[in-house]
């Protein structure tokens, strides 16, 4: 073997050392025409219109005529004004009634459905799902009707106990409860799922262990089941809650706000300045109030889940 023979080919040099810059400069090219489409969507149809509406939050812009610098004033009467109180009240009742029952629900049928004890669990996983598939402004018509005070199904079959429940979508004392029902009844079955992907990420050893140290079942949910599944829950109350600041449709479809704005939410006073009071401004900074509001919230829940899976590890 000769000398030349063991010499390693080498490739020679690039002039100037362009190859690995054009190399770079190719990727470069491709990651952005990858990424020009999506950018393209958001900065229309998301960050444009939310720097539109920040700034229209400090005018008197009613989409007619020319807009005025007010400053400030849009989100003073945020805090002063009556009705804005009242709906924030009203949000703040439909979030403390919505998000722990549809939350608890969530997690006890998830954990029924998990159980390989109960027969046809796919037919009732179907069935427990069919709610979310239904659109909820469709929902809504629905439950409208079946609540009918002189038509309705649901009150023909309770006439039948000897029970009137009349109409409670009118009765301002009901209709915010009656509202909450529907929201749960619609929504329970994404955060069913949500659940059950996670109960069916924990190993069946920690319960076999659990159960071979004499815990019982309650006992295996409080020290198994529920630390497991401490980022699942915080995920689900997180979008619960801000699913819940958000309620719009079925309280517009259902009551419209009423009776007597027992069911104005925040979002409906939105709805209601912008586009029917033409306070486009006014809108604008209740809009903004109410995204400073969830991303509180959010964090606040971030922080409490992560403080309490410190306190489990």
């Amino acid at each position: 073997m000769t000398l030349t023979s063991t010499r390693r080919f080498r490739p020679p040099p690039q002039i100037g050392g362009r190859g690995p810059l054009r190399g770079r400069a190719k990727r470069r090219i491709t990651i952005v025409a990858f990424l020009l489409p999506a950018m393209t969507i958001l900065i229309t149809f998301v960050f444009w219109p939310m720097f539109a509406a920040l700034r229209l939050s400090f005018t008197d812009a009613s989409g007619f005529g020319l807009e005025q610098w007010v400053g400030l004033e849009n989100y003073i009467a945020v805090f002063t004004e009556p009705n804005i109180l009242r709906a924030m009240g009203n949000t703040a009742l439909y979030t403390v009634m919505f998000t722990p029952v549809v939350v608890l629900l969530a997690l006890l049928l998830a954990l029924a459905l998990n159980s390989p004890k109960l027969p046809l669990r796919g037919a009732f996983r179907t069935a427990l799902f069919l709610p979310f598939i239904v659109s909820l402004a469709v929902a809504a018509f629905a439950w409208q009707y079946l609540l009918d005070p002189q038509v309705g199904l649901l009150n023909f079959w309770l006439q039948s106990f000897g029970v009137r429940i009349g109409d409670v979508l009118q009765d301002p004392a009901l209709a915010m409860p009656t509202v909450v029902l529907i929201a749960v009844w619609k929504n329970f079955p994404f955060y069913m799922i949500v659940f059950l992907a996670g109960v069916q990420e924990i190993p069946q050893s920690l319960y076999e262990a659990a159960k071979m140290d004499g815990a019982g079942p309650l006992a295996r949910f409080r020290n198994v089941t529920v630390p497991l599944l401490s980022n699942t829950t915080g995920f689900v109350l997180v979008i619960s809650t801000i699913a819940a600041l958000q309620a719009f449709d079925q309280i517009y479809i259902l009551t419209g706000g009423g009776p007597y704005q027992s069911t104005q939410t925040v979002v409906m006073q939105i709805y209601k300045s912008g586009f029917k009071d033409l306070e486009l401004g006014f809108a604008s900074a209740l809009s903004y109030v109410l995204l400073i509001a969830t991303l509180l919230l959010s964090l606040v829940q971030f922080a409490i889940t992560a403080r309490g899976e410190k306190d489990a590890g």
